[in-house]
């Protein structure tokens, strides 16, 4: 920011109440248009403004259409900062106008949006007195100008919103309703859209501007604002399942992407969602600047790319993996592999990892960028090794104080899969406080969104469970769900899913297993994946076999309530639960 735009954004802040929205430069509509700021308040309408530092002396020639300034370079030649602004009001109102459902749709102004625009000029360093005095009224309209001395820190909160509001020419009949305003943001900022579905999130460009639906799902507006304020220095994200972890994540990831120079690095536990964030930055252009991949299989490229001699002692997987971490962390504190890396590292599904392994990739952040993101939900903490009582953020070198945001809204899960999720994780979801360095545990909010209940069956065998549920799939492809939008998932390979497998093949049912899900519109299959792999990934029809093998509440341990959980609360839309015994 300029001077005068930090100025101007510092008086936005403190004399506007909390239902104005205000974006400092984003880019805007299929040119990318960068308006300094929009203003829009469901009362008011939309205002865009454009903020000049300009001294009176600044300014050798201005007209209606351009001026020429004064600058370090010499003379240049620019727009007159009314006609700037009118231009980027302009390439923000077409984007509006294509919506049906933001204009009018009869009389005399059919086609036009239903509330109010204007635009005006912020001169930072300009007074009222010296605007008029230099004979800039008449080529700047002086109703649409906010001076030097209208921007004070003193000035009255009325004197200042007035300047604002004295840039329209008509006014509102009525308010913009929630619906309304998420529209606006919807086509305003395609980047904070949400997918209907899953795939959405991967699919290929297109040219083509794309159909506007009749509903529309955007991040909501903290999610908004933590993905594009994030900044530099340590974050950490606490939220609740479903409550958008990841979509800030691959947001921000794909904003760095664009100014950084060395590196981003992604970790996460699991491949599945590996899997599914390399799809998602691949589809956005930038895999090859940010490099996506699993901490264990990061640490053993480590040791490759700088040649770490790397003999373990152990035979079975779980104790190599141990001894490969540890191979890693002592080759960082002799230097045979660099520290510094990247000039940004962000963990999804942080909960996961080990504090020696925190403390390892602490050391991979560029000091000069400082930026760590990572995502935490204690609810979700599935692998043993990731839990620790009494863990702080600041033991392992994180820098969380005054750095940390709560999200608790689930915008997943319809209200009526979340309350039946909760019956198999009440201990694990009665909320806990934690100093600001520490893990709070959660209570997830329903965003309020209703659908059907959960069913759950109960059948005579385990074949006969594996019939059922591939003719209720059957059923559901037929009414127009694609296989690809349902997924089976599973405690137990043997007998369960092994069972339902055969029972899918014998049915003619397109599946994939474990390993080979890819996250494309190509691959239309169920998918079959272990409660651990269904982490960080969500699917409008989830169903769980083998319920009858699963332990009962009052035998089930920590770990089994949270698998069922996170297993659970992968489903977006329909939740089918089968049992028999085995």
């Amino acid at each position: 920011m300029t001077p005068g735009e930090r100025r101007f954004a510092q008086r936005l802040e403190a004399k506007l109440e909390e239902d104005y929205l205000c974006w400092y430069d984003v880019a805007v509509g299929p040119a990318n248009s960068h308006p300094d700021f929009i203003v829009l308040h469901p009362r008011r309408g939309l205002l865009i403004l454009e903020v000049k530092d300009w001294k009176q002396d600044t300014i050798r020639s201005i007209t209606k259409s351009d001026a020429a300034i004064l600058t370090d370079r010499g003379l240049k030649h620019v727009l007159n900062p009314l006609e700037q602004a009118r231009q980027y009001a302009h390439a923000v109102i077409n984007v509006l106008e294509r919506d049906k459902q933001l204009t009018l749709s009869g009389g005399r102004m059919q086609g036009r949006l239903t509330f109010p625009w204007a635009y005006g000029v912020v001169l930072a360093n300009i007074s009222r007195r010296t605007f008029e005095s230099a004979g800039l009224t008449e080529v700047i309209e002086p109703h649409c100008v906010i001076c030097q001395d209208e921007m004070t820190e003193s000035v009255e909160v009325e004197a200042f919103q007035k300047r604002l509001w004295e840039m329209f020419s008509v006014r509102f009949h009525a308010a913009l309703t929630l619906p309304q305003l998420d529209r606006v943001r919807w086509n305003l900022f395609p980047e904070i859209r949400l997918p209907s579905l899953q795939e959405g999130l991967f699919g290929k460009g297109s040219l083509e501007p794309p159909a506007i639906p009749d509903l529309m799902r955007v991040m909501d507006l903290q999610q908004e604002q933590l993905a594009r304020s994030l900044g530099e220095g340590h974050r950490v994200i606490h939220g609740v399942a479903g409550s958008g972890k990841t979509l800030i994540l691959g947001y921000r990831a794909e904003q760095l992407a664009k100014v950084c120079a060395k590196p981003i690095l992604v970790l996460c536990y699991n491949k599945t969602l590996a899997g599914r964030l390399i799809q998602w930055m691949t589809s956005k252009g930038v895999a090859d600047k940010v490099h996506v991949r699993t901490f264990h299989g990061w640490c053993r490229s480590q040791l490759s790319a700088y040649n770490v001699n790397f003999t373990h002692s152990q035979e079975d997987k779980d104790s190599v993996m141990v001894e490969m971490v540890q191979a890693v962390i002592r080759a960082v504190e002799r230097g045979q592999i660099p520290a510094a890396q990247y000039d940004a590292v962000m963990i999804d599904e942080g909960h996961d990892f080990k504090p020696e392994w925190l403390k390892l990739v602490v050391q991979m952040v560029d000091p000069h960028t400082n930026s760590l993101l990572i995502l935490y939900d204690d609810a979700q903490s599935i692998y043993e090794g990731g839990r620790q009582k009494n863990f702080s953020f600041k033991s392992v070198g994180i820098q969380a104080q005054g750095r940390t945001t709560i999200l608790k809204v689930n915008y997943r899960n319809t209200q009526e899969i979340l309350e039946f999720a909760a019956q198999f994780a009440t201990e694990l979801l009665k909320p806990t406080d934690a100093e600001e360095d520490g893990v709070p545990r959660l209570l997830p909010i329903s965003a309020g969104r209703h659908g059907k209940a959960p069913v759950v069956v109960k059948l005579p065998t385990l074949q006969a469970e594996g019939m059922w549920i591939a003719e209720r799939l059957k059923e559901e492809h037929a009414k127009g769900t694609p296989w690809r939008d349902m997924a089976i998932l599973y405690r137990h390979y043997d007998p369960v899913c092994k069972t339902v497998r055969t029972e899918l093949r014998k049915a003619g049912i397109p599946n994939t297993w474990k390993d080979d899900v890819t996250f494309g519109e190509s691959q239309d299959t169920v998918k079959l994946l272990p409660f651990h792999s269904s982490k960080g990934l969500e699917y409008p029809i989830i169903v769980i076999p083998g319920a009858g093998l699963l332990p009962t509440p009052d035998e089930a341990t920590e770990e089994d309530a949270r698998l069922l959980y996170v297993a659970m609360t992968r489903a977006t839309s329909q939740l089918i639960v089968t049992g028999a015994q085995a």
